[in-house]
């Protein structure tokens, strides 16, 4: 866990989340899935003008309300509870009633007509022997507001179909002029400025837009769990005010750098002025971009005034990136450390070494024999893996730790910051896109075995995040190693597939099937990474 001393910004307690439940009622049309909208109240306190769901918070009656409930035996009480309030707010927002008689038909209008809309609804559907259709209502996803926001919500987003009969009828109070959208339609809407939605409105749709009808809609909600869950981040991007989710690239910056909500960081990539992720460690990103390095190479300074610094990956020999390393260090560099010896790492290693006075030394292991010309390096002096590099100063210590993680390149190492559980990954671990692993310096059984080391290293020590060399900070530390190794096993299983419907193919014959799903353009790159694996399946005969 980061320290509290290091973070950038004052701590503060996010505002707690009230209960509460969102119902998406549904219904087929002949363009596809429609969804019943409603706009909120130009005044209300929450999303105001927004068109939104139906839905509000969930009462204590709601839980007491069991006994009018029909229920599935596999639906979990929070969401069972959650069920009754949606079908609750449908009713006191729209006059939509999910509920069955006591000989099992469905609610009608006159049922709809008896009950008044402003006494208590649970107690007038007992009164009138109503049960209410708890169990065919479904949960969709979870959503906890953002913590920037004064109020926020612990919110289920269910789905019901629609009652056949029924019409809705808004309030005129809370929410104003119900509409059936086709979630394409709004998202469109919305985008032409004449449909605002807020975020977690608009990604619902997203996805909802992606099913074909309301059973396809029910059946992926089966499995009786959220198909996803949020608490959104939000940044300045070009300008704006931009919020994510947490399989979105910025994210876990986003979660380092403000972890209490504020939005106070710039996302833009630019290459002129370090960026600040915490006060002992700062970004500096090489005007390097391309294919092979997404926005460019990312030097990485840790450090502070009273303990000097040091610098991982000082880049490719850039003179004015090494120039800006050495003035946001004050020329107060200790050492100078590449995570491995690839040209758009070690090489500014000592440019940057001559422009300090103290010329700190350069660490690193030396590029094998297999390393391509382009990657030769040798380092001041060999980091032998476990140790520790150690700054200190003003009461304060920062301890770096090696760990040896061959794979991508044969001399390739990360760093843990142990105080902040901080791992800097190099070009082991990217955001944005996995690793091209290629042979012979590259090696495909190394680099997985490097992830499982990586990994328990995360339970061991406590990593919450990953700072690669390309991309934005990586959050969910643990998960997202977890997720980058199934994702290699599984290409892996697609390459052991290609081999065996055609043994006697060539790796372009092979890449065209097992990278189906990359752009063409991009299978020579592929193919690198697909030889490390037919290597690796050929050496312990996968293939059969």
């Amino acid at each position: 866990m980061v320290r509290a001393s290091q973070l950038l910004h004052a701590q503060r307690e996010p505002a707690v989340p009230r209960p509460a439940a969102t119902v998406l009622l549904l219904r087929d049309a002949p363009g596809g899935i429609e969804v019943l909208m409603t706009r909120r109240s130009a005044t209300a306190s929450f999303a105001p003008g927004a068109y939104v769901f139906p839905g509000g918070g969930i009462d204590a009656g709601d839980a007491q309300a069991a006994d009018t409930a029909a229920r599935r035996p596999t639906q979990q009480d929070a969401h069972f509870v959650a069920a009754i309030a949606a079908i609750r707010e449908s009713f006191e927002e729209l006059g939509v009633l999910l509920a069955h008689r006591a000989d099992g038909r469905p609610a009608d209008a006159s049922d709809i007509a008896a009950l008044d809309r402003h006494q208590p609804f649970v107690a007038q559907c007992r009164a009138r022997g109503l049960t209410l259709a708890a169990d065919e209502v479904f949960v969709l996803a979870h959503w906890i507001t953002d913590r920037d926001l004064p109020r926020r919500f612990d919110v289920p987003f269910l789905v019901a179909r629609m009652p056949q009969g029924q019409s809705p009828v808004a309030d005129e109070a809370e929410q104003f002029e119900p509409v059936w959208v086709r979630p394409a339609d709004a998202l469109a809407r919305h985008e032409a400025g004449q449909f605002f939605m807020i975020f977690p409105t608009i990604r619902t749709l997203q996805r909802l837009a992606k099913l074909d009808d309301v059973a396809a809609v029910l059946a992926a909600c089966a499995g009786e769990q959220p198909l996803w869950t949020s608490s959104p981040r939000a940044g300045w991007v070009k300008g704006a005010e931009t919020r994510f989710m947490e399989h979105e690239m910025p994210y876990g910056e986003l979660a380092l750098v403000s972890p209490d909500g504020q939005i106070v960081h710039h996302l833009d990539w630019q290459t002129e002025q370090p960026v600040a992720l915490l006060k002992n460690v700062m970004r500096m990103t090489a005007p390097n971009p391309g294919v092979m390095t997404g926005p460019g190479t990312n030097s990485y300074i840790v450090g502070d005034p009273h303990t000097g610094y040091i610098v991982i990956d000082p880049g490719p020999e850039d003179a004015e990136h090494q120039q800006k390393l050495w003035r946001a260090t004050h020329g107060d560099i200790r050492m100078i450390v590449c995570t491995h010896s690839h040209a758009d790492h070690s090489p500014g290693a000592r440019p940057l070494q001559a422009l300090c006075a103290q010329r700190p030394p350069i660490l690193g292991l030396a590029s094998a024999p297999t390393a391509r010309p382009a990657s030769a390096f040798t380092p001041d002096r060999a980091l032998a893996d476990g140790e520790v590099l150690t700054l200190a100063g003003g009461g304060t210590t920062h301890s770096l730790q090696v760990m040896h993680t061959p794979g991508h390149a044969a001399n390739h190492l990360c760093l843990v910051l142990m105080e902040d559980g901080l791992l800097f990954s190099g070009d082991h671990i990217l955001n944005g896109s996995t690793t091209v692993v290629d042979p012979p310096d590259g090696d495909m059984t190394a680099y997985l075995d490097s992830l499982d080391r990586l990994s328990a290293a995360c339970e061991q020590v406590g990593i919450d995040f990953i700072l690669p060399a390309h991309g934005h900070v990586l959050g969910f530390a643990s998960q997202a190693i977890a997720h980058l190794k199934a994702h290699r096993l599984q290409r892996e299983a697609r390459i052991v597939a290609a081999m065996r419907q055609r043994p006697h193919g060539t790796l372009e014959d092979w890449v065209e099937l097992a990278y189906a799903d990359v752009p063409p353009r991009m299978w020579p790159l592929a193919q690198r990474s697909l030889l490390a694996h037919v290597q690796r399946i050929e050496a312990l005969q996968l293939a059969g």
